[in-house]
């Protein structure tokens, strides 16, 4: 099967996982995983740069 590349706002992501749920289960959990497990890097390198510390904080 030929693969295509996409790219989605975090909120399409989530909004396209939403509509998702609403599918009967064993229709959808494959692609639902799919997606899980190429957005979890991308989304866990957001979140080190969103709670990252401003130049000059104090370190604890």
């Amino acid at each position: 099967m030929k693969t295509i590349r996409l790219e989605l706002t975090l909120d399409e992501i989530n909004t396209t996982l939403e509509a998702l749920g609403n599918l009967p289960f064993i229709k959808v959990h494959e692609l639902i995983s799919k997606i899980h497990q190429q957005a979890s890097p991308q989304v866990s390198g957001t979140a080190n740069h969103e709670t990252a510390k401003p130049p000059g904080a104090a370190e604890e």
